[in-house]
């Protein structure tokens, strides 16, 4: 069902069609300082409800054990926010502003159609689905909202399926306009018998990532110990707190990289590792946190939550935070490690009625100079582990000619591509800096505007110039 400006509207009916709830969407943001209202309309029939009420729920629920396992009268499930409002008969003091979408409903639906709206409390948690094994049924575990019309005489009875609606929506979070800052962490480790140590240091090309976004992890090493690093091993990592009685936290892996990179004693070692961590490749890891989702919709891994009050856990049901760690396997003298902390989420979507499709041209291009750029970073951290690869090399008594010439090989393939990329760029900002046509910018167009204005002033005089004319040759005293 849509309007002129083309609005998505979300229908469902009761088994006996006599209720029907229309919704304008099923995700709801979660902006920190509110939460969107939800506002629908439900349509009835009035000749079946008789002397009954019609009534609509908000449920914020977390379920915590397989729903086949609910026997005798025990369920694996606490229910965080319970809200009903009655929409049939409307009661005059919980009438509020109807929406311009509840207006155009109205309007539709004509007499017997009555609005229903909800404020989601800011403590309440996201939607979080944890991820069922192979062999589970039934309703997975996890945080959901679920908006439930029914019509009884009083919302204590009893209500029936034939006679009630379902319908699923969401809670979600959009990444924050202004990320944290850069990630970086280091640590020093001293051995036993020994008065030199080992140093290490990791760091993120940025706090914040998209979903299906790769994450770039700096690994710096000065090794001054007499141990030897055997083993480079690079982990993403999930947690989930869990808030139920008591607060239990778990941890999954979800991307891992082990490299046999080694660090001999008194040298050095730095190198750009790229993991991305996807559903993908984690799809039969049973209990990981993912986004909720909504029937016959696939969906990815859970998004950071950014909880702005801690103080109640009770109601925050599932907590989902990211780590990297970073791991050296030291040859006789245990392991070396290090954690970054970073937000995995969504972007938040473009508003259509602000942006326009020429906007959104030039915001594609300007992402993908932006992206371009972000590729000549990685191909100058790729110069310098080349230079380091070489110059370490070349201070051993037997260098390695095979390990030389790759690496300068490599060193060399980097540099052009450096050179030749920022020299594109070079030349785009002279042309900004010049006011000459580049890509992206206005020229074409308002060249061609002009030209057009041009063409319309002479068409406007040469049709001036006719009519004169055509009056004088009409005119019967001449």
């Amino acid at each position: 069902m849509g309007d002129k400006a083309g609005t998505r509207v979300f229908k469902k009916s009761s088994p006996n069609c006599k209720l029907t709830v229309y919704l304008g969407k099923r995700d709801f943001v979660d902006h920190l300082d509110h939460v969107d209202p939800v506002d629908g309309v439900i349509l009835v029939d009035p000749e079946y409800l008789k002397d009954r009420k019609v009534f609509v729920t908000l449920t914020c629920a977390f379920r915590y054990g397989r729903e086949d396992l609910d026997v005798l009268g025990l369920s694996f499930r606490k229910d965080l926010y319970i809200y009903t409002f009655q929409a049939y008969p409307p009661i005059p003091e919980e009438s509020k502003p109807h929406s311009r979408l509840q207006e155009r409903l109205l309007k539709k639906l004509g007499q017997n159609a009555y609005p229903f709206h909800f404020t989601i409390p800011q403590n309440l948690p996201c939607s979080v689905t944890l991820q069922p094994g192979p062999e589970d049924t039934g309703k997975a575990c996890g945080v959901d909202f679920e908006i439930r019309a029914f019509c009884a005489k009083t919302m204590e009875e009893k209500n029936h399926k034939r006679n009630s609606v379902r319908l699923v929506i969401r809670k979600v979070q959009y990444a924050p306009e202004k990320p944290g800052p850069q990630p970086m962490v280091e640590t020093t480790r001293s051995f036993l018998m020994s008065d030199r140590s080992l140093h290490l240091e990791a760091s993120l090309d940025k706090e914040l990532y998209y979903h299906g976004e790769p994450i770039s992890v700096n690994v710096h090493v000065t090794n001054n110990s007499t141990k030897t690093v055997k083993r480079v091993k690079i982990s993403v990592r999930q947690y989930a707190d869990i808030c139920l009685f008591s607060t239990a936290q778990y941890k999954c892996p979800v991307a891992q990289i082990e490299a046999d990179d080694q660090v001999a004693s008194s040298s050095t070692f730095c190198k750009v590792y790229t993991l991305t961590p996807t559903l993908n490749n984690n799809r039969e890891k049973r209990g990981l946190a993912l986004d909720g989702k909504l029937k016959h919709e696939d969906t990815n891994l859970a998004s950071s939550t950014i909880v702005k009050d801690v103080s109640n856990k009770e109601v925050l049901g599932v907590l989902v935070s990211y780590r990297v760690k970073v791991k050296l396997v030291v040859s006789r003298g245990g392991d070396v490690s290090v954690e970054l902390p970073f937000v995995l989420m969504h972007p938040k979507p473009a508003d259509s009625t602000i942006l326009h499709s020429t906007s959104g041209c030039v915001f594609g291009m300007a992402n993908d100079r932006l992206r371009a750029l972000e590729e000549v970073e990685k191909e100058i951290a790729l110069v310098l582990q080349s230079a380091g690869t070489i110059v370490l090399e070349l201070s051993k008594e037997k260098a390695n000619a095979s390990l030389l010439d790759r690496q300068l090989n490599q060193f060399q393939t980097s540099i052009n591509r450096v050179e030749s990329e920022l020299s594109a760029q070079i030349r785009y900002l002279t042309q900004v800096a010049t006011g000459q046509p580049h890509e992206g910018s206005t020229y074409s167009a308002r060249k061609d505007c002009q030209m057009a204005l041009n063409r319309a002033e002479y068409a406007r005089v040469k049709l001036g110039e006719l009519g004169r004319t055509c009056e004088i040759m009409l005119d019967p005293q001449t």
